[in-house]
């Protein structure tokens, strides 16, 4: 590519009237030439011997006026720990002149990028869809995250997870002997060494963390596998690999399946790297969704915010404060695991295809909802958990974050509304679910619950109640207290488990939880005073 480019660009040179370093006074100027190379722009004046070299992937030109323009680059003091900026101002001989080369610096950068076939295992130099879409930021404080090892200790910990994964890798050698995989995400090497294990020909295993350094020493640790795999240090939207693969596997679900968005990741290594008749494991996925009640739950999040309440604090009234504190703890979604018989509705899903689907369908993701409840009561907000299937050629395997089964460090989420709506059994409950991704890799979550009028004349009649919040996947309540022991009332009798609609996968053996049948003996009385105060 250098030396496509280097024929093509070595003639491209403008005359500049003058050029002056920007710690120099206007004085120091003197006429120069800026010069096109394979690398980058280089500028030189009459007055230095030495040129300057921009990368013009990091350098940033900017025009100050019709014929003057400024060309910066950063640098860093192998000295110091600080960073510092070079640059020139420079100036053309017309208008037409300084165009055509600002012109010329936007077909350089675009060709490069189009052009830039790199070295297998290497990473491109330009900026990526992911620097693009994530902030920078985040993405710092992300890789720094699952670059330690006590983090990756946590998941590998996590048995339900991890077996679960060997499991439906070691019961379907069948799609993994003398195949090519890729891991996306690999973090540890495990599932790597999963799938060398299961009989994988080659297995390539990209990791942009700093644990790519120490997947490769565990994967050294392991002779009999290390020779048939290869660690990639960067990132599935940037690194180039040799060869396609027939399975791709990674383990890119967070919080609510969506949270960290390492979900498009996993779509587009399928698309630039998956065979078409490859497969992914995980291949589906779904994020289940119930209303609950939890007078308990309720009750401690309005509890926080009574700091708030003090009109006497050192003599400061805080007050003032109360009602957007109040707001504030509701805009967190809540991490925990909970009793199974809270659910008052039959669960429904929405399906993510990761075989199908498009990168773009993850940036905003719209569920309608619909729920009857089996019990009157108050709904305190709508409860989600997700599942995974790996859709073997031998076997097809779930792994499920459901309540009541064994808890996994996904635990379940739960969306609080500050003002719970009342229902009566069989009464409707529709509303909506609405993930909007940011920048900082998670999604704003927007919830509205409505109970529809109820008993004759339901069908002419509207919505009786509404409410709606606005959350923070970002940003949650992390509780993960084990799910309370909740006493069956005396009238109350277990009843059988509730199975969710049919969906297009065969083998289907997930088990939905009980749902509450009876009222909670909680009293209501105290949390209506609460809310009324508020």
């Amino acid at each position: 590519m250098a030396d496509s480019l280097g024929q093509k660009w070595k003639n491209r040179e403008f005359n500049l009237s003058s050029v002056s370093n920007l710690s120099s006074d206007a004085s120091s100027a003197s006429p120069g030439i800026a010069r096109f190379t394979s690398d980058g722009l280089q500028i030189q004046s009459e007055s230095q011997q030495i040129p300057l070299n921009f990368d013009l992937q990091t350098a940033q030109i900017f025009k100050l006026g019709s014929v003057q323009s400024v060309c910066i680059m950063e640098g860093s003091d192998v000295s110091k720990t600080a960073s510092y900026s070079t640059g020139v101002t420079i100036q053309f001989k017309n208008e037409e002149e300084c165009e055509a080369f600002h012109s010329a610096v936007q077909q350089w950068i675009k060709e490069v990028n189009v052009q830039g076939n790199l070295p297998n295992g290497t990473l491109a130099t330009s900026k990526s869809k992911f620097d693009e879409k994530i902030e920078p930021s985040s993405a710092k404080m992300y890789f720094h995250y699952y670059g330690q090892l006590l983090h990756q200790q946590n998941m590998l910990q996590d048995y339900v997870r991890t077996g679960t994964y060997y499991a439906a890798v070691m019961e379907n050698r069948a799609d993994f002997t003398g195949r090519v995989v890729v891991d996306v995400g690999a973090g540890s090497g495990i599932l790597s060494l999963f799938a060398a294990q299961a009989g994988a020909k080659h297995v390539y295993a990209v990791e942009a963390s700093e644990m790519a350094e120490y997947a490769r020493k565990l994967i050294a640790g392991n002779p009999k596998l290390a020779q048939r795999i290869t660690v990639i240090k960067g990132r599935v939207e940037d690194v180039e690999l040799p060869e396609k693969a027939d399975i791709l596997i990674s383990e890119p679900m967070g919080t609510l399946l969506v949270n960290e968005r390492m979900l498009e990741s996993y779509v587009i290594a399928r698309d630039r790297f998956l065979t078409p008749t490859g497969k992914m494991f995980p291949g589906v996925g779904r994020i289940h969704m119930a209303p609950f009640t939890d007078e308990y739950l309720f009750i401690e999040i309005a509890n926080k915010a009574l700091f708030w309440q003090q009109q006497n604090y050192y003599g400061v009234d805080l007050t003032p404060l109360h009602g957007t504190a109040f707001q504030g703890y509701f805009s967190q979604p809540v991490v925990d695991a909970f009793d199974p018989r809270l659910l008052i509705a039959p669960p429904m899903f929405h399906v993510l295809d990761f075989t199908k689907m498009k990168e773009e369908e993850l940036y905003e993701i719209d569920i309608p909802l619909r729920f009857i409840a089996s019990v009157g009561t108050r709904v305190h907000g709508l409860a989600c958990w997700f599942d995974v299937l790996f859709n073997g050629s031998t076997v097809q395997r779930w792994l499920t974050t459901a309540p009541g089964s064994p808890t996994t460090h996904w635990y379940q989420l739960r969306c609080v509304l500050s003002q719970p709506i009342y229902v009566m059994a069989g009464q409707e409950i529709t509303g909506r679910l609405h993930l909007i991704a940011h920048n900082a890799q998670s999604y704003t979550i927007y919830l509205t619950l409505s109970a529809k009028m109820w008993g004759p004349g339901a069908e002419q009649g509207g919505i009786l109640q509404t409410s709606s919040c606005k959350l923070d996947l970002k940003e949650p309540y992390y509780r993960m207290s084990q799910p309370q022991a909740y006493p069956l009332a005396q009238d109350q009798q277990p009843q059988p488990l509730v199975q969710t609609q049919d969906i297009h996968i065969q083998n289907q053996e997930l088990e939905e939880p009980e749902i509450l049948q009876q009222p909670s003996p909680n009293s209501c009385a105290q949390i209506d005073s609460l809310i009324q105060n508020i």
